[in-house]
């Protein structure tokens, strides 16, 4: 399933700057703006927000709305209630608007079907937390081999919004849970939040049947400094 996102804002400029990120984040989803109140001003309006999803929909299998305020939740509900179609295809997301805007965007970049990215979304902003199965005892439990490794950050601006996007969806790639300095390396917004830096020393760790591969693949694109160096 392709999912695409639409991001509903009182301004157009917030609107289409979260836009920018998100797409540097997830190049293949599709990304609409649906904000402003039509006439070039602050505010919401019914008719942007139906022209944006009758954008978005014919491209994809369903799409998933962010919202910055109260009022543009309100416009995107009355858009929902007035048309029964989008019921099974367009889901509101109750999430932090730029946070839950990358979360779902490299969600739907790796594939993520509607209920998934939707999720990311809402998840986002939430602590940092340890990827499910990366404690030994679970990955024990899971079966298959727990490979590690060490490699430093080259790059000079460290695992910034890019290089986070690029690891996120190579870990994804692979089956096993995949983790860095013990965080969940499919999530970019749980890879920034690190806050690692150029020089610093990080521990990559995977299990499973593709462990090697997975700990190989993101360890070489660490090492290769993300064509930054």
């Amino acid at each position: 399933m392709s999912v695409g996102l639409l991001l509903v804002s009182h301004s157009a400029r917030l609107a289409e700057g979260a836009v920018e990120l998100a797409r540097e984040m997830a190049p293949d989803v599709v990304l609409e703006s649906g904000a402003g109140d039509g006439e070039g001003g602050l505010g919401t309006s019914l008719e942007v927000v139906q022209d944006a999803l009758g954008r978005a929909l014919p491209r994809v299998d369903g799409v998933v709305v962010l919202a910055d305020l109260g009022s543009a939740v309100l416009t995107v509900e009355t858009a929902l209630e007035l048309d029964d179609d989008l019921a099974g295809r367009v889901r509101l997301a109750d999430a932090p608007f730029v946070e839950g805007a990358v979360a779902a965007a490299v969600a739907a970049q790796q594939g993520a079907g509607l209920d998934a990215v939707l999720v990311a979304a809402e998840a986002a902003g939430a602590p940092a937390a340890p990827a499910p199965g990366a404690a030994p005892a679970a990955a024990g439990a899971a079966g298959g081999e727990t490979v590690s490794a060490r490699v430093v950050v080259r790059n000079p601006l460290g695992l910034h919004a890019r290089p986070a996007a690029v690891v996120a969806r190579a870990a994804a790639a692979f089956g096993g849970p995949v983790t860095l300095q013990g965080v969940d390396a499919t999530s970019v917004l749980q890879l920034m939040a690190l806050g690692t830096a150029a020089g610093t020393e990080v521990e990559v760790s995977a299990h499973g049947a593709d462990a090697r591969d997975a700990v190989a693949t993101v360890v070489g694109l660490i090492e290769g400094g993300f064509g930054e160096v």
